[in-house]
């Protein structure tokens, strides 16, 4: 997974990404906040994002701000990473619009351990993206039958977008995922089996 680092101290900047890479991220890193949502802003920016609190250009709520105020069906996940430990600062950057955060200086167990997190929550966004997806083909589909179907007026067949004709349930089984059963109405009841008909009409009229 891509991640992108944004902290304007060298060494610490060097020290996160030698620490992420050896994890197996993709990291991208950037000195200053300009920078930073400027590729947080790119249409393939990486959805896993340290941003430090106190940096030139941008801080890191700032970008979170800027983020979230633009609405998006995959947003990333904003960890702010800063020296204020306190109660009022870490309500503030989660106000900010940052998923989480980690105090300077970082425990490396807590790092990958709040990583697993935001990856975890990234993976359950795309599975219900995907599904959002689906549903909206699934109801594409349905809408088609809300046209004009070209079916047989002897047999009562359907044909398909392959230009073959199937069977009507078949077709609204595949398309509108409905299921089947079975019966027989009174009238071809009286024409096929007209020595059944007398006897199921005379238990309906009986019945309450």
């Amino acid at each position: 997974m891509r991640i992108l680092i944004a902290e304007d101290d060298a060494t610490s900047r060097l020290l996160l990404t030698n620490t992420l890479q050896r994890w197996g991220y993709d990291v991208v890193a950037l000195g200053d906040g300009a920078a930073a949502l400027a590729a947080l802003q790119q249409p393939d920016a990486p959805k896993l994002a340290l941003l430090d609190w106190m940096m030139p250009g941008w801080q890191g709520p700032d970008i979170c701000r800027r983020l979230r105020a633009t609405p998006s069906d995959a947003p990333p996940y904003l960890i702010l990473l800063t020296a204020h430990d306190d109660k009022k600062n870490v309500v503030e950057g989660l106000d900010a619009g940052a998923n989480d955060y980690i105090s300077k200086p970082f425990d490396q167990d807590e790092l990958k351990a709040r990583l697993a997190v935001g990856r975890r929550v990234l993976d359950l966004q795309q599975t219900l993206q995907q599904r959002v997806l689906d549903l909206e083909a699934a109801l594409a589909h349905i809408k088609t039958l809300q046209g004009i179907l070209p079916i047989c007026m002897y047999c009562h067949k359907i044909r398909n977008d392959q230009q073959s004709w199937e069977r009507l349930e078949r077709y609204l089984s595949d398309h509108a995922e409905v299921q089947f059963s079975h019966s027989i109405c009174p009238a071809c009841l009286q024409k096929n089996f007209p020595e059944y008909a007398a006897d199921v009409t005379k238990d309906v009229e009986q019945k309450p």
